[in-house]
């Protein structure tokens, strides 16, 4: 690492009662900025019918989930951004900018026009202060564990950085129970003009925040920094013009954030939408779900990153990443996502098993269903059957035809020609796209296969064990990285170095996967292809860190080199 491994100054002092409340602000503020952010995703079906109305229906949920990505892709700029500022002018003063910005984005989201009042201008406006959650959350997390881990007793840093790790669960659980109340109150009217509400109060929040913000007092290791004439003189050009540095920052990416942000998507969002995309469980029980595995598995972040101020942070992360890919792999007895369908979707597993689909093509005219901006149109017949089966959650095999063949789908015993709809005008393919779709949900039916979930057949305490065990590998991997990032980094150029493979890691790698996994569920056709995604990617991870990583838990984060 870049750092004594002496333990210096950091161990001297423990912590006193002002620095353990300035601590536990700082957390309590990126929580409201987690809910922020979150509020978004968790809303975006109701958003692109506000926003994007003057596209069809399902554009219209493409592009709303498009600009939702947006706020991710740019985290890495708001971590280059900020970063540099954090390390230029203090911490302290670098992340109250940054809830300015979130808060006052997202109160505008909650007052902004819809289309039909101001037309296009309204997702224009709508996707700009997306671009500003995204910079603003991009500078606020290495803000916040940077700071915190600067006023933490070295023996200690794991255990007080985990309280920074806990945020994003607990601002994602804080943005679902605010909707599923603000949903009971207003009733009907939640989508209608409801859905503003939780959008508007966190100007509250926002209020909280920024008073916490100002009475914190400046990072310890910084001002000591400051006062000896140390600081970086230029942050960007250190970290990453540097291969000293820049190694680390390429080894921090793909030895540690990579895998640490599929694990952490795959059991928090990638579980809802496996939940209620291809399970069909009804979105108001998948949420309740959730909602309690998050609130039992929060604890575990505190507990984990104790655990690695005692036993090291390599090893507790590792060790998740290992259980993490051995319960995702798929038709194992163990597959956690096998077992939530036998105990969410009974009537699903058992009408797989007995009544497999095949989908026979000309393999030349298959794509792979990568459509990260919604752009894409798919007009084969294979890209067109293979969609519809994998909107439906029937699994299917492909069987190689002859070339030119229109592509079969044969549900059971019954057998459906799918359509090409090149050189169709709207109307022909919207006919054929009805009918076709039609076609298979018939067959789909007459085989046993469910449009929803039945509620009598849902073993709620299973899949709710089932949940809270991905959200514990979450804490494993999440708990101890924000002391591992820290220790990781020399206090100059640490704000910035480890807040873009932080960012890159969970905005790109983590942001990614739902659109990668659909496109390999489409692709193949099981519904459990889409876990290798994050299968491979941990997988990288635990043997480039594993090999390649050494412990940092006794480093002197006071080092200058």
């Amino acid at each position: 690492m870049t750092a004594s491994t002496s333990v210096g100054s950091g161990k001297a002092a423990p912590m006193t009662a002002e620095e353990r409340k300035v601590i536990i602000a700082s957390s309590l503020g990126t929580v409201f900025e987690w809910y922020d952010f979150y509020l978004y995703g968790s809303l975006a079906a109701i958003i692109a019918k506000q926003f994007f109305s003057g596209l069809d229906e399902g554009s219209a949920f493409i592009f709303a989930l498009l600009a939702f990505a947006a706020g991710f892709i740019v985290r890495p700029f708001g971590a280059l951004v900020f970063g540099r500022l954090g390390d230029l002018i203090g911490r302290k003063y670098t992340f109250l900018v940054t809830i300015v910005i979130m808060g006052a984005s997202t109160f505008l989201v909650g007052i902004l026009p819809n289309y039909a009042s101001i037309g296009v201008a309204a997702p224009v406006i709508l996707i700009i202060l997306r671009l500003l959650q995204g910079l603003a959350l991009g500078g606020e997390y290495g803000g916040a564990a940077t700071y915190v881990a600067e006023h933490a007793p070295a023996s200690k840093r794991g255990a007080y950085t985990s309280w920074i790790q806990t945020t994003a669960t607990a601002g994602l659980f804080l943005s679902l129970i605010v909707i599923l109340i603000t949903r009971e109150v207003t009733g009907p009217n939640f989508e209608v003009w409801g859905w503003r509400v939780p959008f508007v109060i966190s100007v509250l929040l926002l209020g909280v925040s920024l008073y916490i913000r100002l009475q914190m007092s400046e990072s310890p290791a910084f001002q000591k920094m400051k006062n000896e004439g140390k600081l970086s003189k230029s942050p960007l050009g250190e970290s990453f013009g540097q291969w000293k540095n820049l190694k680390i920052v390429i080894l921090a990416l793909f030895g540690l954030v990579a895998g640490q942000a599929v694990v952490w998507y795959t059991g928090q969002f990638y579980a809802l939408f496996f939940m209620t995309q291809v399970l069909k469980v009804d979105a108001y029980t998948a949420n309740i779900l959730i909602a309690v595995a998050l609130f039992v598995g929060t604890p575990f972040f505190l507990l984990f990153g104790t655990l690695s101020d005692k036993i090291g942070r390599k090893l507790v992360i590792m060790l998740g990443l290992l259980l993490a890919i051995i319960t995702y792999l798929p038709n194992t007895p163990v597959s956690i996502f096998n077992n939530l369908t036998h105990y969410a979707n009974p009537k699903l597993e058992s009408a797989m098993a007995n009544a497999p689909a095949t989908i026979t093509v000309d393999p030349a005219e298959c794509t792979f269903q990568f459509n990260p901006t919604g752009t894409a149109k798919f007009t084969s017949s294979c890209d067109i059957a293979k969609q519809v089966m994998a909107s439906n959650s029937a699994s299917y095999s492909s069987v190689a035809g002859a070339a030119g063949t229109v592509a079969k789908v044969k549900i059971g015993e019954t057998e459906i020609e799918s359509y090409s709809s090149k050189g169709l005008s709207k109307d022909e393919a919207k006919a054929k796209d009805t009918a076709f779709k039609k076609d298979i949900r018939d067959a789909l039916n007459a085989a046993g296969y469910p449009t929803k979930a039945d509620p009598a057949e849902i073993n709620k305490p299973m899949v709710l064990l089932l949940l809270t065990i991905l959200v514990i590998y979450v804490t494993m991997v999440y708990g101890p990285i924000a002391a591992y990032l820290v220790e990781m980094f020399p206090t100059r150029i640490r704000y910035t170095s480890m807040s873009l493979p932080y960012h890159i890691g969970n905005g790109w790698f983590g942001g990614l996967l739902p659109t990668i996994s659909f496109a390999l569920v489409a692709q193949n056709g099981n519904i459990y292809h889409g876990l290798w995604y994050p299968i491979v990617v941990a997988a990288v991870t635990l043997v480039i860190g594993s090999l390649f990583l050494g412990e940092t838990k006794d480093v002197d984060i006071y080092a200058n080199d």
